[in-house]
């Protein structure tokens, strides 16, 4: 079988190439992008050693010929073996903060990136908050974002997980955030230190069993740990909101992200007042609890 071409040298023309190839593709997109265009310059950007806010003036830039190989074999592996593009780069964005990523966790892409990058208002008083948990980091990535907009707060980063742990710490050591970020080995609640909580924030497992396997080939380079929540996907839900009275902060919040399962956290808790959260930037399925 002839090897696919090599993209064309300069940046903008390697990015048009390569969105077309993913196009044809048809690959599921979810991990960091929604389109080929933003992958295929993820992808390009990456070998050139290239910045995004470099952009446009990126685009003139010209690819060497050990670069334009290297891209060849990314895109190879993008199709053929359907790996998410930030496994494949190493490093993806959250909140405005990049993170590093390999699969031992799920690449970040919460809706609750929004949320934090505007501390929270108005649903907290932003001068109030101390201490946050962030349940389930993996990466790491909410904690981090936390840390930065709440320069005053100390940030649990909880994970049943240990391989998930280290790469939260080695993002937390990236941000020099040590002092105030500490990743610790918990399943929810159970291994945290005593104390209550401004802010609980989680996005947890939320797939139902049954679903996991029904997910494009994309979703199985990620850990199913980080995906499955039992039968109905609500399992981590249920044990979050058994224990928020007991860790949250009076006048706190709890933020919880649930996905496609929002119609079922609803129908299984119809007296619970959640509040479900719009977003300017797109996603869904997060809901907002007062300690009230």
């Amino acid at each position: 079988m002839t090897a696919p071409r090599l993209a064309p040298a300069r940046v903008g023309d390697a990015i048009a190439h390569t969105a077309r190839r993913l196009a044809r593709a048809e690959l599921a997109y979810g991990h960091g992008t929604d389109n080929p265009y933003d992958e295929a310059a993820a992808l390009v950007f990456h070998v050139c050693g290239l910045r995004h806010e470099e952009a446009p003036a990126a685009y003139e830039v010209t690819l060497d010929l050990s670069q334009r190989r290297a891209l060849r074999r990314l895109v190879q592996r993008r199709i053929d073996e359907r790996v998410p593009s930030a496994y494949l780069t190493g490093v993806t964005w959250f909140a405005g903060h990049e993170m590093r990523v390999d699969s031992r966790v799920l690449v970040p892409r919460s809706a609750i990136a929004e949320l934090i990058a505007a501390r929270f208002a108005p649903f907290i008083a932003a001068d109030r908050v101390r201490r946050i948990v962030d349940i389930g980091t993996g990466s790491g990535c909410i904690a981090i974002a936390c840390a930065h907009a709440f320069p005053a707060a100390t940030v649990d980063a909880a994970d049943i997980s240990p391989g998930a742990l280290d790469v939260a710490r080695d993002n937390i050591a990236q941000h020099g955030l040590e002092e105030r970020v500490r990743p610790m080995l918990a399943d929810v609640y159970d291994g945290l230190p005593a104390g209550r909580y401004d802010i609980i924030v989680s996005n947890p497992p939320y797939v139902p069993t049954a679903d996991v396997e029904a997910l494009p080939a994309e979703y199985h380079h990620e850990p199913a740990l980080g995906l499955d929540s039992g039968p109905d996907g609500l399992d981590h839900v249920r044990r979050i909101l058994a224990g928020m009275h007991e860790w949250l902060a009076p006048g706190g919040i709890l933020v919880v992200e649930v996905g496609n399962t929002d119609e079922a956290v609803a129908r299984a808790w119809p007296d619970m007042p959640f509040l479900w959260l719009d977003f300017e930037h797109g996603g869904g399925g997060v809901f907002l609890l007062r300690m009230e």
